[in-house]
């Protein structure tokens, strides 16, 4: 029999601006407001303190994740990191737990939606914008990954000019206003000390999956070795910065923390106070393209990790499908958006815990694969490690691991308890898939070029 035409595979089209334009958009410059009223309240006002601990840590890990890609150059982020280094069954409860933050964040992207465009359209229930922004954000992502990309330019220029005039209308605000608080007082501990700050860092870390998400594009890179580690401490480095000077900017303009009518849509409150309804209408309209583009990436990221799950099988393999005119995961994709439904009933809150949970979890694991993989790899190494190794490879995702099971454990119990119940859901999954553990779980398949067959080729193929 001939062989039968192969499948295009994920098409190598981003280079280092692209990658990084990429973990922005994911990151999304007005991200700040999306937990704005739900962390000032867990901080006492002490916002811009909780994002200074979440940056720290997330560069920590975001560095890990640095080590990792050049070792792994393929889709899959932290489920390939840690089946590499732990071995299959502990890479796919890792894979499984942070399939939670990724599923719900599309999930969070199009609630915010809802959110904020029913403020200014009130008679409009919130779920209609909720469901509208989930079936085009679909329509998107099945045309493929360069649509997307060029999308996201727009809509992060959008987010820049806002933030920018934001910061200018709140220091002019802030000056003006003589019970403003001190420069630096929003950075300080309050009455009940640094455990409130910790408590809503570990909520934030939901604000830096771009760098996470960039690593799930390695096969989908021009240069994944190289420009992918750098988008990844890149797209970190300036991310933290735009969320520390615009929750700084937003509680010298408005530190009252307690007057806030609606936590889940702070953020119009703090843009009508510091420019006005015109400000705040414009604020809506570019947060929402912001939601749009987070909500794109997002969807993109999580596709590709269940499309690798598929491809090896830990998933059924229906999920490695592939639309061969586009090139993307279709079955995976759509599969994303049908969870997404979950948007209608649940609420902004908690999605934003289960985002965190998943996401810090999986975080602490990467940060522990370092260390197994280049200083005590299987069948050892054939030199020791120098000081330098140690110290790149040892002390420094150590702390990263130790700051982010820090955070995790910061976290509501009935956080836990769902995310508890996730991790149960994939003990299942595996005890079935290796019938009672006593098969290996699948190993990925480390080929640079995907080649997927798709399956009416194969049954049309005729026998020769």
């Amino acid at each position: 029999m001939s062989a039968p035409s192969a499948q295009p595979g994920l098409k190598r089209a981003l280079g280092l601006p692209g990658l990084t334009l990429f973990g922005l958009t994911y990151m999304t410059a007005v991200t700040v407001f999306t937990t704005y009223g739900i962390v000032n309240e867990i901080t006492g006002g002490r916002l811009p303190a909780a994002y200074v601990v979440a940056v720290v840590t997330m560069l920590f890990t975001a560095a890990s994740y640095g080590a990792m890609v050049k070792k792994y150059p393929i889709a899959g982020s932290a489920y390939t990191y840690t089946q590499q280094a732990f071995g299959g069954g502990i890479g796919f409860i890792t894979g499984w737990v942070l399939l939670l933050d990724y599923l719900f964040l599309p999930m969070i992207n199009f609630m915010l939606i809802g959110i904020y465009l029913n403020t200014q359209f009130p008679g409009v229930p919130a779920w209609v914008f909720t469901l509208s922004g989930l079936v085009i954000v679909l329509g998107f992502n099945l045309l493929g990954i360069t649509l997307v990309n060029r999308v996201n330019a727009v809509i992060i220029t959008l987010s820049l000019i806002l933030i920018a005039v934001f910061i200018a209308l709140a220091i002019k605000t802030g000056l003006a206003d003589p019970n403003a608080p001190g420069v630096f007082e929003p950075f300080l501990p309050g009455e009940d000390g640094i455990g409130p700050i910790f408590s809503g860092a570990a909520v934030l870390a939901l604000s830096f999956l771009g760098f996470d998400a960039v690593s799930t594009l390695a096969e989908e890179a021009k240069r994944p070795r190289i420009d992918i580690p750098r988008a990844i401490i890149l797209s970190t480095l300036i991310g933290g910065a735009i969320f520390i000077a615009v929750s700084w900017a937003g509680a010298m303009a408005y530190p009252d923390w307690t007057a806030f009518d609606d936590l889940d849509s702070a953020g119009v409150t703090v843009m009508t106070h510091v420019g006005g309804e015109i400000v705040a209408s414009i604020f809506v309209a570019v947060f929402v393209a912001g939601s749009f583009g987070s909500g794109m990436t997002s969807q993109v990221s999580v596709s590709r990790i269940i499309y690798a799950m598929g491809r090896d099988g830990s998933l059924p393999r229906v999920f490695a499908r592939m639309w061969a005119t586009r090139g993307t995961p279709i079955v995976a994709t759509v599969t994303v958006s049908a969870f997404a439904l979950l948007s209608l009933v649940l609420t902004l809150d908690q999605a934003a815990h289960m985002i965190s949970f998943g996401a810090l979890a999986a975080f602490s694991m990467v940060n522990l694969g370092v260390i197994r993989v280049y200083l005590f790899p299987r069948g050892g190494r054939r030199t020791a490690p120098t000081a330098w190794e140690w110290c790149r490879f040892g002390v420094m995702p150590l702390i990263g691991f130790a700051l982010t099971i820090w955070l995790w454990t910061s976290l509501s119990p009935s956080t836990f308890l769902i995310g508890g119940i996730w991790i149960v859901i994939g003990l299942i999954l595996v005890a079935v898939a290796t019938k009672g553990f006593r098969r290996p779980v699948p190993k990925m398949d480390f080929t640079e070029q995907i080649q997927v067959i798709p399956t009416e080729l194969a049954e049309s193929e005729p026998a020769r």
